[in-house]
């Protein structure tokens, strides 16, 4: 009887394992297109600082990026336990954050790049003491996780979604899973394109007059030469990502907006149904952090705070 007993619990839990298998594979698909706009966003972020403080910079902001899913899987859990309405107004003001903070970055480029670009550089710069070179990574730092927190929530709300229906103990895995997983998966990912230069920089060093490693010597000029474009073109990604995203979590909160999808998508499938969707999802992310950004100025005036 006991053996029996023994048995049955064992293909319980195997029958659990395999459910939590499949439905964090779905979640994992679901989730791969918000993976992509964060690994963008977050390596944007953390570019731009000394090399020997660039994967301490990147562990402090994958620390930070745990804590909030630690909040946000609880959290999400009990809101929709008992306030599921509150899960969709809550995601679209993270979105219109993401919108604002993007197009908060285009208009200072816009408003004031010509200006840096024709300012003259000091005869003798000083050097940052460092207390500020400290005071610059932390505001880095805030600035990903901040960033991060709203790319995590609508991770997190996608995976709830997926398994909203299965039992209570499988959810909480599963987002658990999904949650860790997409961590470390973004920001080892993060580390490796921050240290991509290093890498290039060691293989051109190598020593060695084969003809293969001429070969390597040359692979490693190529990625540092190629580094600085690859951070440049990831930081237009990630701008380009905030609206994309935000403007994504807006479209999907608004009735209306979905008509309008399926009316500009209608009789198209494939990459053309996804071009569509993606510049109606720019369009709304320019439009809202436009006029968030206006606002907010508006109120800087009124009140005459930052």
């Amino acid at each position: 009887m006991a053996g029996t007993s023994l048995l049955a619990l064992i293909d319980d839990i195997a029958s659990i394992l395999d459910d939590v298998a499949a439905m964090s594979k779905v979640a994992a698909k679901k989730t791969a297109s918000v993976l992509g706009d964060d690994l963008a966003l977050n390596a944007q972020q953390v570019s731009g600082v000394k090399a020997d403080r660039e994967l301490p910079i990147v562990w402090s902001v994958a620390k930070g990026s745990l804590i909030n899913k630690a909040i946000l899987v609880p959290l999400a859990l009990l809101i929709s336990a008992f306030a599921s309405w509150a899960i969709t107004p809550l995601l679209m003001i993270g979105g219109a954050y993401l919108c604002y903070e993007g197009f908060e970055k285009v208009a200072h480029k816009l408003l004031h790049g010509k200006e840096q670009a024709h300012e003259k550089p000091e005869a003798s710069p000083e050097v940052k003491s460092a207390g500020d070179i400290a005071k610059v990574e932390k505001e880095k730092i805030k600035g990903a996780v901040r960033t991060d927190f709203i790319l995590s929530a609508e991770i997190i709300v996608i995976s709830l979604g997926t398994v909203a229906a299965a039992p209570f103990l499988s959810q909480v895995t599963v987002m658990v899973l999904i949650a860790v997983v997409m961590t470390l998966g973004v920001y080892g990912l993060v580390a490796a394109i921050v240290k991509i230069d290093d890498a290039g920089l060691y293989l051109s060093k190598l020593n060695g007059e084969s003809g293969f490693m001429q070969a390597v010597r040359k692979f490693g000029e190529l990625i540092v030469n190629a580094a600085p474009w690859l951070m440049k073109t990831l930081s237009v990604v990630g701008t380009f990502a905030m609206f994309l995203v935000g403007g994504s979590i807006i479209s999907h909160g608004l009735p209306f907006m979905h008509s309008l999808i399926e009316v500009l998508n209608h009789g198209h499938q494939g990459l053309v149904n996804t071009l569509i969707t993606g510049v109606t999802d720019l369009v709304v992310g320019l439009i809202v952090g436009a006029l968030v950004l206006a606002v907010v100025m508006l109120g800087q005036k009124i009140f005459g705070k930052k």
